[in-house]
């Protein structure tokens, strides 16, 4: 007996009871509540907002938006530095460049620099500023610790001037990159709107005009009456945000550029000379670098115009969405394979990131998917941790468990060895183990098979013969055949000569031989799919040295169902052949034999008593005559018992109507003899139904079973009375799914048979009323032959009988289409 050793205290099997299902349970759970606490310190606490970030930015890279024509960026560059000299330039400078602007006639202007300090020349730049609709920006101070802000307006005419003020503040995130801008701004006391909200506000109400007429002024503190929020949006950066059409400060200054380039559109006028650094970093500077702040105003002003401004999702609803990948991992915990849930965690975070990129490209909605794909990630690897645990676990307690069964091959004995290091040592030493009694099975299935008596012949899906056990060599080397493994199983098996199909059913067997003899030897091979029900039940072969065997074909699946081969039988049954034909000569000894003598002797007497002046007594004779009688009487009840439970039947459709009135024919004279009347009854709607109770039976026996119990009927009547023969329908055909019988019911008025002895009634060599009845003869094997003939054509037949009131018989039979259903007559051994 193999040694046990310690035991992990983990029970895996147990999870198909009560304790391990509340376990798995519970541990489900609590890894669903790990996700929910990941995904809300994620989505509320903000845990994983550089990420957010990371992916956002990588989103706006990847989509490209169209840019509006009408929005100009008029650059104070390097160039217009070098040529018109050191920042801050002259005012006159900026109001001449609006002059030539103005000619132009553009929608609107956006001057993006600052003149919040008074200078001698405003005035001059305050005419040039209202030839065309100007907008300046304020400079809004960071708030204070009270919450206010200060604001500095440009200089008085100037922003009396000016069609709008706004201010320019551009807040970073937590990275340093500016991704959303605010459109109000402000303290308690006062709201400032972006620089681009009032364009965007006159653009909306058509305020601006592509003549450059000049819009009624918008008050900068108009936005005092909004509500109070920020209604701060994203900016939809992308790829190309830095793509407007563009001029220089000194070339637009020096009339260089034609008035088509700037009528009727949106001029911006910001700082991107390098000195100057007007500079932010956006999601797209990994491509395009730092972003000046004049295109970032020039992205807000189309975002606005055109409606693309991207909403972040609140982050309850952020929390919300990702719990829904999280509980579809959960429930695929539950019914998953390992393989599958890895499957379904990639797909989960595909899905998650495909459908906030369909919201953030189509709805405008940002909302990261991050929090669901950092959710199921970090659930995934600690579940199947866990499972790869119980595994482990589960592996060795069978293992040991299979270790601390007895082996119930033989074994050699083994010396006792104690199992040491780690767990997973130990595992892989129970598991060397349980690999050497698979090999020992293996080598017991093969010995097994290798000492059958019968050949044996195992192939693999194709028909090649793969195993041949020793009969099997054996055999084919008595017949001089090449040994069997390597070649199909047609060819080994070809010089087998087809004797019959094996099969109850006189029609499919007859149908059976003809599909057989008209294919033979394709039947043998086993991957003919359309022969596998005819090798399955067998066929009788004959080989070369004129033996008989029975052959047939039996299918190997595996685990999973699927056919791997088949193994083919051949069983000797000329010895079998030999009994059958002793059992035949000992019915023959018994039918012709045994008779012959008794014939003889009954027509003696019945040649003596025809004498005037017989030699024997007469009483003598009748002696002799009752005796002979009687054991002629016992040898064809014997032989006919004999053949009701051997032979096969010769089954065809019979009408049992038909074969109650041939019986009655038969019985009529015994009847006449005692002066009773037979009388046969059959319902007409019955009979109009079942067109006569059409029955698939084998007609002789039939008919000498009711034979049988009309004699019985006869002999144990008193004259002067009557046997009532009915035929009728035994199941009603209102009943749904009920087999359809025929019943046949003989009722005489005879002497009746006692309850106590009703039960022997069907046994061999039972007889009733001997002692009253003395003068009826009998051997007793006339009810067995009855009961045995009803059974195997698949019916039952049962007695009612009450002294003196006679005793009814009652054979139920199935119709011709139930029979013709139903399992095929075999004989019994």
């Amino acid at each position: 007996m193999p040694t046990t050793s310690t035991r992990l205290s983990l029970d895996p099997r147990a999870r198909l009871g009560r304790r391990a299902g509340r376990r798995f349970l519970i541990e489900w759970a609590g890894i669903g509540c790990l996700g929910i606490v990941v995904i809300l310190l994620s989505s509320l606490g903000r845990l994983s907002a550089s990420v957010d970030h990371l992916v956002y930015d990588r989103f706006l890279s990847l989509h490209t938006q169209p840019l509006l024509r009408d929005i100009v960026v008029l650059e104070i560059d390097n160039a217009s530095i070098a040529q018109l000299g050191r920042w801050p330039w002259p005012r006159s400078v900026h109001a001449k460049l609006l002059e030539q602007i103005a000619s132009a006639k553009p929608a609107a202007v956006i001057y993006d620099v600052l003149f919040t300090e008074p200078n001698p020349q405003d005035a001059e730049l305050a005419r040039a500023i209202a030839l065309s609709p100007t907008y300046l920006p304020v400079l809004l101070s960071a708030p204070d610790s009270a919450g206010r802000r200060t604001v500095v307006e440009p200089a008085g005419p100037l922003a009396h001037a000016a069609a709008g003020l706004g201010h320019i503040n551009l807040e970073v995130d937590s990275d340093g990159i500016v991704r959303s801008v605010a459109q109000y701004e402000g303290d308690a006391d006062s709201r400032w709107p972006q620089l681009m909200v009032p364009v965007a506000e006159a653009v909306e109400h058509g305020a601006l005009h592509r003549d450059g007429r000049r819009p009624a002024r918008a008050s900068a503190v108009a936005a005092s009456g909004h509500d109070g929020g920020e209604d701060r949006f994203l900016i939809p950066f992308g790829p190309n945000a830095q793509h407007y059409p563009t001029l220089s400060f000194a070339r637009v200054l020096a009339g260089d550029v034609t008035p088509e380039q700037l009528r009727g559109r949106i001029v911006l006028i910001g700082v991107t000379a390098s000195g100057l650094y007007d500079r932010f970093a956006t999601p797209v500077s990994g491509e395009l670098g730092p972003l000046p702040g004049v295109y970032i105003h020039a992205n807000v002003l189309d975002t606005l115009l055109t409606g693309r401004e991207i909403e972040p999702a609140a982050r309850w609803a952020l929390f919300a969405v990702s719990l829904v990948p999280l509980a579809a991992l959960l429930a695929g915990f539950l019914v998953l394979s390992p393989r599958r849930s890895l499957l379904l965690t990639g797909a989960l975070c595909v899905l998650a990131s495909a459908g906030s990129a369909v919201l953030l490209y189509g709805a405008r909605l940002w909302l990261s998917p991050v929090p669901a794909i950092v959710g199921v990630v970090a659930v995934y690897p600690i579940w199947n941790w866990r499972r790869l645990e119980m595994t482990m676990a589960y592996l060795r307690e069978e293992l040991q468990r299979l270790a601390d069964e007895p082996h119930l091959l033989p074994e050699t004995p083994q010396r006792r060895r104690e199992f040491g290091g780690d767990v997973l040592e130990q595992h892989m030493a129970l598991m060397a183990q349980a690999a050497q009694r698979v090999q020992d099975m293996k080598r017991f299935v093969w010995d097994s098979l290798d000492s059958m008596p019968e050949p044996i012949l195992v192939s693999d899906v194709r028909g090649v013969v793969l195993i041949a056990n020793h009969a099997a060599k054996a055999h084919f080397a008595r017949l001089g055949a090449p040994l069997p493994e390597g070649r199909p199983m047609r060819d080994v098996l070809g010089g087998l000569t087809l004797v019959k199909t094996i099969d109850g059913d006189a029609a499919s067997d007859a149908e059976n031989n003809l599909l057989a003899r008209a294919h033979w030897p394709a039947p043998l091979d086993p991957a003919r799919h359309e022969f596998a029900a005819l090798m399955a039940h067998g066929v009788e072969v004959r080989d070369a040295r004129e033996r008989d065997h029975l052959l047939r074909y039996a299918n190997c699946t595996n685990e999973q169902g699927e056919t791997t081969g088949w193994i083919a039988g051949l069983v000797d049954v000329s010895a079998l052949h030999a009994a059958e034909r002793q059992r035949e000569d000992a019915l023959r000894l018994l039918s012709h034999d045994m008779r012959s003598p008794q014939a003889s002797i009954l027509a003696l007497v019945e040649i003596e008593r025809a004498r005037r002046e017989p030699v024997l007594a007469r009483g003598l004779l009748e002696r002799i005559e009752r005796y002979a009688q009687r054991a002629l009487t016992l040898a064809d009840d014997f032989v006919q018992l004999a053949r009701a439970e051997s032979q096969t039947y010769v089954l065809e459709p019979v009408s049992l109507t038909e074969l109650l009135i041939d019986a009655s024919d038969e019985v009529w004279p015994q009847a006449h003899a005692k002066r009773i009347a037979l009388h046969t009854e059959t319902a007409a709607s019955d009979a109009a139904d079942d067109g006569g109770h059409w029955i698939c039976a084998d007609r002789s026996l039939m008919t000498r079973a009711l034979v049988n119990i009309l004699n019985n009927a006869v002999k144990y009547s008193p004259p002067d009375t009557q046997i009532v023969c009915s035929v009728a329908s035994a199941t009603p055909k209102a009943v749904p799914g009920a087999a359809r019988r025929v019943s046949c019911t003989i009722r005489d008025q005879g002497y009746g048979i006692p309850k106590e002895q009703q039960a022997g009634l069907f046994e061999r060599f039972r007889r009733f009323h001997e002692a009253e009845r003395p003068d009826v003869g009998g051997a007793g094997l006339g009810m067995a032959f009855v009961k045995t003939v009803v059974t195997r054509h698949g019916g039952d037949v049962e007695v009612a009988s009450e002294p003196g009131q006679g005793t009814a018989f009652t054979i139920r039979l199935p119709v011709l289409e139930e029979a013709q259903s139903g399992a095929a007559l075999t004989p019994r051994t």
